[in-house]
């Protein structure tokens, strides 16, 4: 990177803050060249761009014969202006997407240009395809496992796809629509095919083994994700169920108001416009009377006019038997370990206090340890609390100590000691 470079990114972060320094940056740095022949290729207006990359993809598609000479590329664009034809080919050489070799006086694609080219045309493979996009993130860890290049950044893309279209049709059966709902349906079974070789992908990924925890966790999460995906289909049937018995039948001929309403979306401005002359009445709305108004007289309305309206009550509340607290027993583990220690005639290792039963009432022995002292505790633990006990650590000692013993294979050294002689 030039040092012209190095101070137009500098003017982006924060004072003090070298852009060398920042992690993210590393691997974009690392891809300098390459970035920077696409930087080549895509700057500029559209016109540009799309010149460019016809003349860039026309050359690298003749794989029989690479190499091209001035004449051959001037006959095959003959469709360009000869002025704006050059202008293209050294704009390409000059970012290095073309090479031209002056010995031979031919040109040939570059490495970095046939990268992209190849990355391009990945990418417009999928392009026309409905739901393409995770069919084209499946093709890119397919590629990058089947070279032992595995990438995290596609497995996210694929991850949060998956997740944006689980929300899209969560709000859909939130919405309690009924063309939402039908919309989201089709969409799912056009996301399903390409769910299902995305999933082969994955199950392929699983037996060859992941390279790393980062990367199975991704793995895992996807397929949590489309499991979700797969349940949506009898979710949407049952709502969509549900939503047909609540259907109102118009006439006796079984027309329901959905089928009227998708009826009307189907006809044009004009259909609707005449099917509704002179047929809806317009309302104007009393924007010179103020609501609280309009409340007021309608209450005094209704207590003038109808002074024996039937009111709604709540039924009288039922007798119902109050269960009294019952009271919370202790762990056995703090009587166990009360006892114990109340009948101590010395010190004590922290291992031999702990350890006993299972795992798990060895972990609550040990949590217990640091109220022994303690001034304000609860009742149940005020008797452990009192004990002329105190609990040291040795922090100094790196390694643990071998327990190999009731689930626990070691833990830290420490021991009990006694502060004072108990009375007999």
């Amino acid at each position: 990177m030039s040092e012209r470079d190095e101070n137009s990114l500098a003017e982006f972060f924060a004072q003090g803050i070298v852009p060398q320094d920042v992690p993210q940056f590393f691997p974009l740095f690392a891809a300098k060249p390459l970035i920077g022949a696409m930087i080549a290729l895509f700057r500029g207006g559209d016109e540009e761009v799309l010149v460019r990359l016809v003349v860039l993809r026309e050359i690298g598609l003749r794989a029989d014969a690479p190499d091209w000479s001035p004449r051959e590329l001037e006959s095959h664009f003959a469709f360009f202006a000869s002025a704006k034809l050059n202008t293209v080919l050294g704009r390409l050489r000059e970012h290095e997407l073309l090479l031209w070799n002056a010995e031979r006086r031919v040109y040939r694609l570059s490495s970095a240009g046939r990268m992209v080219l190849a990355a391009l045309s990945n990418l417009l493979s999928f392009s026309t395809e409905q739901d393409g996009e995770l069919g084209f993130y499946a093709a890119q860890i397919a590629a990058g496992s089947a070279v032992g290049k595995l990438s995290p950044e596609a497995m996210a893309h694929l991850l949060a796809r998956l997740a944006e279209l689980e929300g899209e049709f969560e709000q859909a059966v939130a919405s309690g629509s009924e063309f939402r709902l039908r919309a989201a349906q089709n969409k799912l079974e056009s996301v399903q095919q390409w769910m299902s070789k995305a999933n082969e992908v994955m199950k392929n990924l699983g037996a060859a083994g992941f390279p790393d925890d980062a990367t199975w966790r991704l793995a895992q999460e996807i397929g949590h994700r489309q499991s979700r995906l797969d349940r949506m289909s009898s979710i949407f049937q049952r709502e969509l169920a549900a939503i047909a018995r609540q259907q109102v039948h118009l006439s006796q001929g079984g027309l329901t108001s959905s089928e009227l309403a998708s009826w009307l979306k189907e006809r044009s401005i004009d259909e609707l416009v005449a099917l509704a002359g002179n047929q809806l009445a317009i309302t104007p709305e009393v924007t010179f009377i103020l609501p609280d108004v309009m409340v007021d007289n309608t209450e005094e309305f209704i207590e003038r006019v109808q002074p024996k309206r039937r009111t709604s009550l709540l039924p009288p509340p039922a007798e119902i038997e109050y269960a009294r607290d019952v009271p919370l027993e202790s762990p056995p583990q703090l009587a166990e370990l009360t006892l114990m220690l109340q009948a101590l005639q010395g010190n004590l290792a922290a291992a031999d206090a702990v350890v006993g039963g299972n795992f798990s009432a060895s972990s609550y022995r040990l949590s217990l340890l640091t109220f022994i002292g303690e001034q304000n505790v609860d009742p149940e633990l005020a008797p452990l609390a009192a004990l002329p006990l105190a609990v040291r650590w040795d922090y100094g000692h790196d390694e643990l100590i071998p327990v190999h013993r009731n689930e626990v294979a070691a833990m830290s050294a420490g021991e009990l000691i006694l502060l004072k002689e108990k009375s007999a």
